[in-house]
């Protein structure tokens, strides 16, 4: 299948699909005598993996690692487990950022009234770096 049909049978953009065989996610697509790049069913699964990977929040260097593995035909469930590990705990740490920027905004927003004065509570925060720790 060309590009186009890829990109529609996977939902993903052409441009995605340019990027991600140029920094060599996606392999070199085989080519028509005309030229044109024609794509397997097995491009289309990889596509597909890669796709729901970035999903999950791999990062592209993680991706490459998980696809390093798969193309090797030498992996095992262990290693796998280990990248995927290695994101859950990714995942905790921004849970956990992100429970810390709740707690920070909201004691901010609670000391403000709302008001049409323009002396802001929030304002006032945002400038004092004390405030953000």
């Amino acid at each position: 299948m060309k590009r186009g049909k890829l990109a529609q049978s996977t939902g993903c953009n052409l441009e995605t699909i340019r990027y991600y065989e140029k920094i060599a996610l996606m392999h070199e697509p085989d080519r028509t005598e005309s030229g044109h790049r024609v794509h397997s069913l097995d491009d289309q699964r990889r596509l597909k993996f890669i796709l729901r990977s970035r999903e999950l929040g791999f990062s592209i260097e993680q991706l490459r690692g998980l696809l390093n593995l798969v193309d090797s035909d030498d992996y095992t469930c262990g290693e796998v487990l280990d990248v995927t590990t290695q994101r859950i705990a990714d995942i905790k740490s921004k849970i956990s950022d992100l429970k810390k920027l709740e707690r920070t905004l909201s004691d901010m927003s609670s000391r403000c009234a709302g008001g049409e004065v323009p002396d802001c509570p929030v304002i006032n925060s945002l400038f004092d770096e004390q405030s953000l720790k």
